[in-house]
């Protein structure tokens, strides 16, 4: 019967488990920086697919998201949305519909408010536009934070980023303010526009 020493048999698991360490690839640095990102102001059109969970002072309610965006329109689908089965969100300026699937349209030109009231919260997205890419809305100041930036009373953190047509993406984010909290999980990234050289 062969007997081995136990602190050579500790170091051989040891040498072992350190060479299969070593073939396993390394995850590129992706820590959130508004600065190496700028250059997606240009990006003219992305899309996403993930799940949003949106909580208030007297109600909360998670969906399904799509987002398209094109240099024209906003596209957002919201699938099981308050007891419901699809909401799909579009906005062009200052003019939104929101369908909620029972055949009617509505319409207005005072994207906040109306939102808010087919909703039940107020979600900026106008800004969030900007903010699902890691980037404050140009047109408004803001302040740096850890991890993200606040602008015009919301807290936006970019907790775990991920790599997306090489660049690098957000793949959780909360966007906060004293109302309404705002949790994103982003599952899967397209980006298909020119980037700035």
């Amino acid at each position: 019967m062969l007997l081995l020493n136990p602190k050579l048999y500790a170091w051989s698991c040891l040498a072992v488990l350190l060479s299969a360490c070593s073939i396993l690839p390394v995850e590129p640095e992706t820590n959130y920086s508004r600065t190496a990102r700028l250059h997606l102001y240009q990006l003219e059109q992305w899309s996403f697919e993930g799940r949003l969970a949106l909580t208030g002072k007297n109600d909360s309610w998670s969906a399904n998201i799509l987002w398209e965006h094109t240099p024209n329109e906003e596209k957002i689908k919201l699938s099981g949305p308050l007891g419901q089965g699809t909401v799909i969100i579009k906005l062009s300026g200052d003019f939104v519909t929101v369908d909620q699937g029972d055949g009617k349209v509505q319409s207005s030109r005072q994207p906040g408010g109306f939102i808010n009231q087919q909703l039940g919260m107020f979600v900026p997205v106008q800004s969030m536009r900007y903010w699902v890419v890691g980037l404050p809305e140009p047109s408004r100041s803001f302040e740096e934070i850890q991890g993200g930036f606040k602008q015009a009373g919301w807290f936006n953190e970019y907790k775990q980023m991920q790599l997306a047509d090489n660049e690098i993406m957000p793949r959780k984010i909360t966007v906060m303010n004293d109302q309404v909290k705002l949790k994103l999980v982003i599952d899967h990234w397209i980006l298909n526009a020119a980037k700035a050289k």
